[in-house]
């Protein structure tokens, strides 16, 4: 099989929607998505939810060939979810693959900018909250330090250049996902998003963000928790401080050699 050239991974995009308890949500997200990218296809991670939504997402993709549907065992996490869907895009052989909320968070409209940068050289695209020209609708003053903080927090101990390392809106191209070793990936929710990037980057992926409005959901309730927060903060310090005494460890390395030589 020949090569897959970066026209034939942008016209090969699928977008993953997890779901759980979304009944009120997805029939609109999925419409919105197929009109902003006509060609892209949607899967649905539907982790049984309880509200039918996984009902609703089998008559959609009964009437759309566009639409696909993943009925998961149960509620496992959104990492979890994506993982899922990501291995069965790279089955499928989708040459994009995108990770999309199904509460209308991440507005689909902006999806087009997101594939542009792929189309221009980028591996991994972050539709970013805080970089110039990003950001965040209706949202609490406290949600919003957590989210900035936490990007932060890892920019501090990872020394990463990403300004929304949590951010949930984000394009790869299945190199990318192929050689980050996913099977190794165990984090869910904020820090899903931040092993992903951090992977991307220790491999030489180039990683691009490109400005999003962030809006908060109108129905449903929010899956953010704070075993979800309290899980970033762990995982990220555990990962900072192993990446710190690496670099002292090559340091040293470096001068021994230099002082045998």
């Amino acid at each position: 099989m020949a090569p897959m050239t970066s026209q034939d991974a942008l016209d090969r995009v699928l977008v993953i929607i997890p779901t759980y308890n979304e009944a009120q949500n997805i029939e609109s997200i999925t419409t919105r998505l197929r009109r902003a990218v006509p060609h892209a296809h949607i899967l649905v991670a539907d982790d049984n939810s309880p509200d039918g939504t996984g009902a609703i997402a089998d008559r959609l993709a009964a009437d759309d060939d566009h639409i696909h549907v993943m009925h998961r065992k149960g509620k496992e996490g959104l990492g979890a979810a994506y993982l899922a869907g990501f291995h069965w895009g790279l089955d499928n052989g989708y040459g994009v693959l995108v990770s999309h909320d199904a509460d209308g968070s991440h507005q689909p409209e902006e999806l087009p900018r997101l594939l542009a940068a792929i189309d221009a050289g980028a591996d991994m695209v972050k539709g970013s909250r805080w970089v110039k020209g990003g950001s965040v609708v209706n949202w609490p003053k406290t949600r919003e330090l957590i989210s900035k903080g936490g990007s932060l927090w890892t920019r501090l101990w990872l020394g990463i250049p990403v300004k929304d390392a949590t951010g949930g809106f984000n394009a790869y191209r299945a190199g990318t996902l192929r050689g980050i070793s996913l099977d190794e990936v165990a984090s869910a929710g904020y820090c899903f998003q931040i092993d992903l990037v951090w992977r991307a980057l220790k491999n030489g992926f180039r990683v691009v963000e490109v400005p999003i409005e962030f809006v908060e959901r109108e129905f449903g309730d929010s899956k953010m928790s704070r075993n979800i927060v309290v899980e970033a903060l762990i995982r990220t310090t555990l990962w900072g401080v192993e990446h710190r005494i690496g670099q002292v460890l090559r340091a040293v390395r470096r001068l021994a050699g230099r002082r045998a030589a």
